[in-house]
């Protein structure tokens, strides 16, 4: 049997949403002692409570660093891993310059697995423990990655990329072969032990209306399974999709008329949205999720953050890997404070952090498994070091508080500032 384990530390863990009324400090809870049994969390509280309850537990102390839910990134791009950070394209130009050549190469099983391996490595160093990813057209690349991710019994969202037009010929499929491939990867891996399925049209200028029917009709077959996309990124990606669909009276209708809207719905980007989209996305309960890092690195536009969880969407916090130009949560926690700084609305620490795991598992309808440090939730949490770089120990030297100290954290760290990362319970970094 296995031993039952007892963390030491400071324990964050969130009581509510640090966007409601109670305000940001509110919404944490802070405890002594977690503790985890056959990957899922038994209990938290004091040392001497956990100590008392499970006496043959192994204590492990981490101090005073802080011990949080694993991040959760809600919206990448595992192909692109090899070209992130690459240079002086909008947003269709980036696509042809960069990402469909890197993509064709999917069709190869040995280079997807050798990539979703890499990616894997990589978030995991960061402190990421959850992805949705969107994979190519290929069967073989999300093969790849559910299969690496299994073998780590981490907790994946993936789906095959379907594309009918406005790609290259050997990244294009049909609304047959889209509809039949994701079919067979739905009956293969959705809800096999922590994996599950997306749905995943790239975008409407790159699927026909037959290509969104065919997705449409797949979707309401398997209303257990995600669908992820991108809506209204850029202004001229905007007036493309109209030019594409004239009937439809925007953007979101492009993908609400062929019933790919509704609960289990995520958008990624999503910073140029019209009253009635706001309003129809709010009332059919999909997620909205924003990728800080990619909408100033391709020049999308600045999301409005606040505006929007105002108005009660539902939204996650994504790194958009290889759009945006790091693998770690905590620069994107960090860009998204810049972001809402450039809209006059600054973010609490508390709030950042909640954006990068219970909201973003929220947006992704695992809020219930992942995201998040309470009794019988899956024991994915990483470690941090707050002190992780002289730069930092200098200014945590002169914080106030635990949030003063953790803002400079997510403002200046990396993966340095991850000291531990535990995927079901099992140390992994």
């Amino acid at each position: 049997m296995e031993q039952d384990l007892i963390l030491l530390g400071r324990v964050l863990s969130f009581v509510a949403s640090p966007f409601s009324e109670t305000g940001p400090e509110a919404a944490v809870q802070e405890h002594e002692a977690i503790a985890l049994r056959g990957g899922r969390i038994v209990a938290l509280g004091t040392k001497a409570a956990l100590v008392k309850a499970l006496p043959g537990a192994q204590l492990l102390d981490h101090g005073d660093k802080v011990i949080l839910p694993g991040f959760v990134d809600a919206h990448v791009h595992y192909p692109q891993t090899a070209i992130i950070a690459s240079w002086g394209k909008r947003l269709i130009d980036w696509l042809n310059t960069y990402t469909f050549p890197e993509e064709m190469r999917f069709g190869d099983a040995g280079y997807a697995a050798e990539i979703a391996a890499r990616y894997l490595d990589l978030t995991t160093a960061c402190g990421t423990t959850t992805v949705a990813s969107y994979c190519t057209i290929h069967p073989e690349s999300v093969e790849a990655l559910f299969a690496a991710a299994q073998t780590r019994g981490q907790r994946v969202v993936a789906g095959k990329t379907c594309m009918d037009r406005n790609a290259p010929e050997g990244l294009r499929d049909t609304p047959q072969t889209a509809h039949d491939e994701s079919a067979a990867l739905i009956a293969r891996w959705h809800g096999v032990d922590r994996l599950t399925y997306a749905i995943t049209p790239r975008f409407s200028p790159t699927s026909t209306p037959e290509q969104l029917e065919a997705l449409g009709a797949l979707w309401a077959a398997h209303p257990s399974c995600l669908m992820q996309t991108h809506l209204s990124e850029q202004l001229d990606e905007i007036e493309w999709v109209r030019g594409l669909f004239p009937q439809a009276r925007d953007y979101l209708d492009t993908y609400e008329g062929f019933g790919l809207l509704g609960e289990g719905a995520v958008f990624g980007h999503a910073i140029h949205l019209q009253p009635r989209e706001r309003d129809r996305l709010r009332e059919s309960g999909a997620s909205l999720v924003h990728c800080p890092t990619s909408n100033t690195f391709i020049g999308s536009g600045l999301f409005d953050l606040h505006g929007l969880m105002a108005e009660g969407q539902r939204i996650g916090l994504a790194t958009d890997t290889g759009g945006g130009s790091s693998f770690s949560m905590l620069r994107t926690m960090a860009a998204a404070y810049e972001v809402a700084q450039l809209r006059g609305t600054p973010l609490h620490a508390a709030q950042l952090l909640w954006l990068a795991t219970q909201g973003s598992a929220h947006a992704l309808r695992l809020e219930g498994k992942v995201g998040n440090l309470a009794v019988d939730m899956e024991a994915d949490l990483v470690v941090l070091d707050l002190a992780s770089t002289p730069a930092i120990a200098q200014r945590v030297a002169r914080a106030a508080d635990l949030w003063e100290a953790l803002f400079a954290t997510v403002m200046m760290g990396d993966d340095r500032a991850i000291s531990e990362v535990r995927i079901a319970g099992r140390k992994v970094v």
